[in-house]
């Protein structure tokens, strides 16, 4: 959902900035066991104003391909946008319905104070706009 709701400002906005740029990036990172560095690659499209597809393609969480409900907020136009949804920590392809499930499942065990946020920068490698290798999703398919 677009911030603030109904602004025809920000609509436009939207759609000059943001709807469909794909954004492919890396965190640098230290495995976790040894503490030698590596990137951690991920990448997102903004598939619409109540959309973001995104996959982690290196790292703990490699291999997860998902899609979430996100909102967006237009904080300078043309420079400077914030977005946020809420990430399903699992490994696996949300359209794979036992992923799915486990997902659910996995989503009811503990409480917001056992759930962090991460807060690092990455490095953009690539800005287009379109899928590029992510699927195309249907807007009645569940979210959190």
């Amino acid at each position: 959902m677009l911030w603030p709701h109904k602004s025809q400002f920000v609509i436009n906005a939207f759609e000059r900035d943001m709807k469909s740029v794909h954004l492919i990036y890396n965190y640098d990172a230290q495995n976790p066991e040894n503490g030698a560095p590596e990137k951690w690659k991920y990448e997102m499209w903004f598939y619409n104003e109540d959309r973001i597809v995104y996959a982690i393609n290196g790292g703990p969480m490699a291999g997860r391909i998902n899609y979430q409900r996100v909102d967006y907020q237009c904080i300078r136009e043309g420079e400077l946008w914030q977005c946020n949804w809420l990430e399903e920590a699992a490994h696996g392809n949300k359209r794979n319905q036992v992923d799915l499930e486990r997902w659910r499942k996995l989503a009811n065990i503990g409480t917001q104070t056992n759930h962090h946020l991460l807060h690092e920068q990455a490095t953009v490698v690539n800005k287009f706009k379109g899928r590029g290798g992510l699927e195309e999703i249907e807007m009645d398919w569940p979210t959190l």
